[in-house]
């Protein structure tokens, strides 16, 4: 297995071959290689002269610049990039943290239980030296208001020392450019629900006179990334944009009322295809004997295992039956819009199905207003209560009920996605959607027009 070592650098002269030369003796746990990637962020003080010669002699340093100073985030963001490692460990340049701990960093990650380690400097291990009184409060302040809105509870935020399964760090989009990447890659760790741990670490810290080049500005810029990606969503770098699976979470009341529709069709054993990250799942598969969750798509269904890695009854796999027909009911919740040949996965549903089965599927109404939102949302289509209850009957279905759901959404959907061109609705819009449910509920018996959703019970035609 291989570690890569993201090192971003800038103007560290003075001590960065004798950094590089650390990284590169540090123990590892057993078969375990590493990899160091150097971002040099345009230093004007010698040390890009340095670290060629570095790399020259070396060739597990892999050398790259910036030809205009960026910052850390920006130089992270280049190294994760380049990463060709199972682990992704991020490294500063200037001899603060200890390579020799690289051990006690990667084992909850080889042990399998983590996604993603800090190491905190307040978790004392041997050593930590001390420093000003202001810089602990601010970085502990930062920690707090960070644990408020990620909801979570480290003790370090502000550590350089984040380590990663790479496959997952390389599908967050790292947008900040200087040390707001802290922040910014908590945040979305936390909403993402990986499985952050801590470990102690010891701390070497400088001041700003032996080189730090932090400052109370950059406390203050942090604070505004925290308040910024608790109001964002942005998780998934394309291409894994499908916002369905986060727009799902901010709207429990809707969730309530669409789950509560659903529930009375369930039998004690329920197939779900296209689980996303489990927000539905979560609520339908309580006291069902099996519950079985599909997904395709790898860090989707990361996600789906961790969520219920201790849930006896829920099973979650990556291989969807071919014929096993062994299921009371089939859960098709906002799927078929996004295949290639819809058609195709309500007939492998049909097979998974016992005879007489049950079907629910959930999808979007009104071809007419298909743009820019449900582009944005991984959708290839919206259908019609005509389209789908023919794909319905020939994949072997018989429609037994068809509701049409939200039908005051239908022109702020109109406008958002046809009109204005929009790529997402905001989270402002659908928190006040969402506590106003019971209103528009009232009034959708009165539109005179289809739903913008389509919740459609069918049942599997017995065999001959």
């Amino acid at each position: 297995m291989l570690v890569s070592i993201l090192i971003p650098v800038f103007n560290e002269r003075t001590v960065v071959e004798a950094s590089l030369q650390a990284v590169l003796q540090a123990p590892l746990p057993e078969h375990l290689e590493r990899e160091l990637i150097v971002v040099d962020d345009c230093s004007t003080d010698g040390t890009w002269e340095i670290l060629q010669r570095l790399a020259q002699a070396e060739s597990r340093i892999k050398l790259h610049r910036h030809e205009i100073n960026q910052g850390k985030g920006a130089a992270v963001r280049t190294a994760v990039a380049k990463a060709e490692g199972d682990f992704a460990l991020i490294q500063d340049a200037d001899l603060e943290y200890d390579p020799s701990e690289y051990p006690i960093l990667l084992r909850p990650l080889l042990d399998g239980h983590a996604d993603a380690v800090f190491g905190s400097r307040y978790l004392v291990r041997e050593q930590r030296r001390v420093l000003p009184f202001w810089h602990t409060v601010i970085n502990k302040c930062l920690t707090t208001a960070s644990n408020m809105f990620a909801n979570v509870n480290l003790t370090d935020m502000e550590t350089c020392y984040k380590v990663f399964r790479t496959d997952l760090l390389k599908s967050i989009p790292i947008r900040s450019n200087r040390f707001g990447i802290e922040p910014e890659i908590t945040m979305k760790a936390a909403k993402r629900r990986l499985r952050i741990y801590e470990v102690p670490i010891s701390y070497h810290g400088r001041s700003h006179e032996e080189g730090k080049k932090i400052g109370w500005w950059d406390g203050l810029q942090a604070l505004g990334v925290i308040l910024k990606f608790w109001l964002i969503d942005d998780l998934y770098a394309e291409p894994y944009g499908k916002g369905t699976l986060v727009q799902l979470t901010r709207t429990p009341a809707y969730l309530k009322w669409v789950t509560s529709l659903i529930r009375p069709a369930l039998g004690d054993s329920v197939f779900e295809a296209g689980a996303g990250t489990g927000t539905l799942t979560g609520l339908l598969m309580g006291r069902r004997a099996r519950y079985t969750a599909w997904e395709s798509e790898p860090l989707y269904l990361h996600a789906l295992r961790n969520r219920f890695l201790r849930t006896p009854n829920v099973e979650v796999t990556a291989t969807m039956p071919e014929s096993a027909a062994e299921f009371d009911t089939a859960l098709a919740l906002n799927v078929l819009e996004g295949q290639a040949e819809p058609g195709v996965m309500l007939a492998r549903l049909a097979q998974v199905l016992k005879s007489d089965g049950n079907l629910v599927v959930l999808a979007p109404n009104h071809p007419a207003l298909f743009g820019s939102v449900d582009r944005s949302l991984g959708q290839l289509r919206r259908f019609s209560q005509a389209q789908l209850v023919k794909l319905l009957a020939d994949a072997g279905f018989v429609v037994e009920d068809v509701r049409h759901l939200n039908k005051a959404a239908v022109i702020g959907w109109w406008l958002n996605s046809r009109v204005f061109g929009s790529r997402r609705v905001s989270k402002v819009t659908l928190k006040i959607f969402d506590k106003t449910l019971w209103f528009w509920r009232l009034i959708d018996k009165l539109l005179p027009w289809g739903g913008l959703s389509l919740l459609i019970f069918a049942r599997k035609k017995r065999s001959a």
